[in-house]
């Protein structure tokens, strides 16, 4: 099988070098910029540069999202081919392949997988080693190149594979990380950040994790599932005054209530390890 991997930042070189290491596939690459791709392949983590996408079984498309919807608008790959994206949002890249027909074999996936620094030198070939794969299936969607996706991304090591309808991913994900990535650019503007070296401890390292971003790219996310995020923003508001109210109203019953009812949330979430 060929392979090609368009996007050489740290998802897709994570990918191209997971696939080298745990394959025998023929693993190509392409970058917006060229030098990137002559970096990947000089290190070993492609067997070389991508020239035509049309000689390719699969091409997995790891690219913002306004670049992979001009990809898939733009690029000619060969005729019943699987080409799959990591885009962070799925229903908008989904309905820009569905508005016409397509000779290509579509397949919208979402590895939960990454850091908080991006670019190729921060890649790795574990990156994906025990984390879950949402794949969208939508009524077009075939069935074979969705198992082709699942078993490649089985092979890399990848845990669950979840699959879903797209517009059910997105609303997942507004709350799971669009919004966790909002709550801790917010909570890193108190004017008390500055100076708190030797007072954090594991809560502000969770809290700040996700809080140093690509603006461009995240803006680009929020914007593309904005109705689902404005949902869970205004939610959350809410919940959030209650907790202020209470403190306000001196009301500490109000306050344990509240504490109790996140608490019983958590404990019934079944994706924590512990």
């Amino acid at each position: 099988m060929r392979i090609a991997v368009a996007g050489l930042g740290l998802m897709g070189a994570s990918l191209a070098r997971a696939l080298k290491a745990n394959t025998d596939y023929i693993v190509d690459g392409w970058n917006r910029n060229p030098g990137v791709t002559d970096y990947a392949v000089e290190r070993g983590y492609l067997d070389g540069a991508v020239k035509d996408f049309t000689e390719y079984d699969v091409v997995f498309l790891a690219l913002p999202p306004d670049v992979t919807m001009d990809f898939l608008e733009t690029k000619t790959f060969a005729d019943n081919a699987v080409v799959a994206d990591l885009c962070g949002v799925k229903k908008p890249v989904e309905d820009a392949v569905y508005a016409e027909k397509r000779s290509y074999r579509y397949v919208g996936t979402h590895p939960m997988a990454g850091k908080e620094k991006g670019g190729i030198k921060h890649s790795c070939p574990d990156l994906f080693k025990g984390a879950n794969v949402i794949l969208t299936r939508g009524r077009y969607t075939d069935e074979d190149a969705l198992n082709i996706v699942a078993r490649i991304y089985r092979k890399i090591g990848c845990g669950k594979i979840l699959l879903c309808p797209a517009d059910y991913h997105d609303a997942k994900i507004a709350y799971t990380s669009q919004l966790a990535h909002i709550v801790s650019s917010a909570y890193l503007k108190s004017k008390t950040a500055k100076g708190c070296e030797g007072f954090t401890g594991g809560s502000f390292q969770d809290m700040t994790r996700v809080g140093g971003v690509d603006e461009e790219m995240w803006t680009q996310l929020y914007f593309l599932n904005e109705e689902n995020l404005i949902g869970e923003l205004e939610t959350l508001i809410a919940n959030l005054g209650q907790y202020l109210s209470a403190l306000k109203d001196g009301n500490e019953e109000k306050m344990k209530e509240l504490l109790r009812e996140g608490s019983a949330v958590r404990n019934a979430l079944k994706c924590y390890k512990d």
